[in-house]
C-alpha cells in the first residue's frame, strides 16, 4: 500500500430533500433535513480511508462550530489530524445541497470559505508529507493558486498528481501537465477540451486533447452509461452497475476516493476502476456524501457478488 493524501476542501453540507426541485420563485416543502461533513475533498478522502487507504486529509477549516464537524467525523473514523490548516478570519466552508427525492438528482451551492483561502506558507508546510507520497488528488473545489503550487511539488518530488476536475473551473495547461491523471465527468471533459463526450468514439477524442496538453491517463466518468478508460493506447467504456439509487449526491467523490484507495494498493488502472465503481455504486444507495461511503467490507462482499 503506498502512501496517499487528498489535498483539497472542507464543507459543512446542509441537505434538504423534498419532493421536486424548486424552479425561481418556488418555494418547497420539504420533507427532511441533514448536516454533516462534506466537501470533495474531505468525500474522496473519507471514501479512500474507509476502503483501507493510508491516505492523509489536506484542507482548511474556520475556527467554528462547523470545523467540529470535521474533526469529529475525524476522531470517529480513525483518520490523521496533522495536517489541517486554521483561518481566524474566514469560515468554515458549507454546501447548500438540494435533493429531489423522486429522481435523485440534486443541485448544489458551495461557498468554500476557509478552504478557499489555503496559503503558500501552508503549502510548503507539508511538501514533506507530499514528498512520501505515492499519489496525490486534487479538485477544483479550493483556491487555484493552492492547487497549482502543490502540481509544482508533484511534478518537483516524482509524485503521481491526480485531478478530479470538479467543480469545473478554468485551469490552464501548464497544470494539467503535471497531472498524472484526469478524472472529469463528461460535462468537465467538454469545458476543458471542447469535446462534446456521448460515446466511446467522442471520449476517445476528449482523451486525445488531455494528452496534448501533457496528461498521461483518462478517465471520464459517464453517468449511467459506464466510465471511459484511456491508458497505454487501450480505450474502452467500463459498463456502469445498475443499483437502487436513493441520493447521487457525492458518487462522483465515492469513485475518486475509490480510484486512489485501489491505485495505491498496486491495482491496474482497470481493476481500480472497476474498484471504484463497486464503492460509488454502493454509496448512491444511502443518504449523504460523508456518511454514505462504504466500508471495505462492503466494497468486497459487492464485487465479489
Amino acid at each position: 500500500m503506498g502512501k496517499t493524501a487528498v489535498f483539497g476542501s472542507f464543507v459543512v453540507d446542509l441537505m434538504a430533500r423534498s419532493p421536486h426541485l424548486p424552479v425561481p420563485k418556488e418555494t418547497v416543502k420539504g420533507s427532511m433535513f441533514r448536516m454533516g461533513p462534506g466537501g470533495k475533498g474531505f468525500n474522496q478522502c473519507v471514501a479512500a480511508h474507509k476502503a483501507g487507504a493510508d491516505v492523509i486529509m489536506m484542507t482548511k477549516l474556520g475556527r467554528d462550530t462547523f470545523a467540529n464537524v470535521a474533526l469529529d467525523t475525524m476522531t470517529e473514523l480513525g483518520m490523521p489530524k496533522d495536517h489541517l490548516f486554521y483561518s481566524d478570519e474566514t469560515g468554515t466552508g458549507i454546501a447548500l445541497i438540494l435533493v429531489d427525492e423522486g429522481t435523485s438528482e440534486n443541485e448544489i451551492i458551495i461557498v468554500p470559505g476557509a478552504c478557499g483561502t489555503i496559503t503558500a506558507a501552508e503549502v510548503e508546510s507539508v511538501e514533506s508529507v507530499i514528498k512520501d507520497c505515492e499519489y496525490v488528488l486534487l479538485q477544483l473545489e479550493i483556491n487555484q493558486d493552492a492547487n497549482e503550487m502543490v502540481a509544482e511539488l508533484c511534478r518537483k518530488h516524482g509524485v503521481k498528481m491526480i485531478v478530479n476536475t470538479a467543480p469545473y473551473s478554468p485551469v490552464s495547461d501548464a497544470f494539467l501537465s503535471k497531472a498524472w491523471m484526469v478524472t472529469p465527468n463528461e460535462i468537465e471533459a467538454e469545458e476543458l477540451t471542447g469535446v462534446k463526450v456521448t460515446d466511446l468514439d467522442s471520449a476517445k477524442a476528449a482523451a486525445q486533447v488531455f494528452y496534448k496538453k501533457g496528461v498521461q491517463k483518462v478517465i471520464i466518468t459517464l453517468g449511467g452509461k459506464g466510465v471511459f478508460v484511456s491508458s497505454d493506447g487501450r480505450e474502452e467504456i467500463v459498463p456502469a452497475n445498475h443499483v437502487q439509487v436513493v441520493d447521487t449526491t457525492g458518487a462522483g467523490d465515492a469513485f475518486n476516493g475509490g480510484l486512489l484507495c485501489a491505485l495505491a494498493e498496486g491495482k491496474d488502472i482497470w481493476e481500480a476502476t472497476r474498484f471504484a465503481q463497486a464503492l460509488a455504486a454502493l454509496s448512491v444507495q444511502k443518504i449523504g456524501t460523508t456518511p454514505s461511503m462504504p466500508t471495505r467490507a462492503e466494497i468486497d462482499a459487492f464485487l465479489k457478488n
